[in-house]
């Protein structure tokens, strides 16, 4: 948590095209209470969107399920480069039965980062 109540946000990504990891660091302040989860992001102040958590998990924060203001965004977020067959599957079971398309979901095998 940061002294003005926000949190720090990275995201990093592999960019198989340039065949490099990108990273994006941003700032995110909750929009109501803190355990409700709905968050706006910025990583090019003034521009903020929507963050919304979808689902989390609570005990370890080794991953989330987030979306957009819409749907029209979703994204399953993981700290580690490998998530668990049976939480992926849970977590795109969760998302489809929300309405959320998710044929359109690319995974990808990420290769370490160091």
């Amino acid at each position: 948590m940061r002294a003005d109540g926000g949190l720090d946000v990275v995201n990093r990504g592999f960019d198989a095209k340039a065949g490099k990891w990108k990273e994006a660091r941003g700032r995110a302040y909750f929009t109501g209470e803190s355990d409700f989860g709905q968050l706006k992001v910025t990583f090019f102040w003034p521009f903020y969107g929507g963050y919304n958590i979808i689902e989390l998990d609570r005990e370890n924060y080794s991953h989330a399920l987030v979306c957009g203001p819409s749907r029209s965004y979703l994204w399953i977020l993981a700290r580690e480069k490998t998530l668990d067959r049976a939480v992926r599957d849970s977590l795109v079971a969760k998302a489809s039965a929300l309405g959320f398309d998710t044929d359109a979901l690319i995974f990808l095998d990420r290769p370490d980062p160091n």
